[in-house]
């Protein structure tokens, strides 16, 4: 039994292209890029607009394949949930949107499985630094500011009713 052929992408979720970086990393697998192709735009299209990390499997011997789908970057969920082009690329001066904290929540909710943290608020902290860097302000604040309001359980009730 031949072994499988891994290839990870980093996609245009919903609008994945038989172009670079597809191609190139399918073609000499003897695939039909295009059905490769449709497979991962029918299961990246809720992720329209984001770059999502996309694992393709190949059986070398029989051309099958099996497309499984990451969760998109958090700093693409930010930019996604913002509706925003990018970050801002100086973050300290220039603040690119304003997050209320429940779409805080909602995007460590997503990211959740792929977060270094044990409970919902340390991962929430965890997006919040993404925030930082990125120059998005929550509720109006810096989120460091946030982050040490989390630490003296300022937000304790929407923790308690999300976990």
């Amino acid at each position: 039994m031949t072994e499988k052929k891994i290839v990870d992408l980093l996609v245009s979720g919903g609008h994945a292209n038989a172009g670079p970086p597809l191609g190139p990393a399918l073609g000499p697998l003897g695939l039909n890029i295009l059905a490769v192709v449709n497979k991962i735009n029918e299961l990246t299209k809720d992720y329209s607009g984001m770059r999502v990390p996309v694992k393709i499997s190949v059986n070398p011997e029989d051309k099958s394949f099996e497309v499984t789908v990451g969760t998109p970057t958090s700093s693409a969920l930010i930019v996604s949930e913002l509706n925003i082009e990018k970050g801002s690329a100086t973050p300290n001066s220039e603040k690119v949107g304003d997050l209320s904290f429940d779409q805080v929540l909602r995007i460590t909710k997503i990211k959740y499985p792929q977060l270094l943290s044990n409970n919902l608020k340390s991962g929430t902290k965890e997006i919040l630094g993404t925030c930082v860097s990125m120059g998005v302000t929550v509720e109006g604040k810096d989120p460091r500011e946030v982050q040490n309001e989390i630490d003296s359980d300022a937000y304790e009730e929407m923790f308690s009713k999300g976990e």
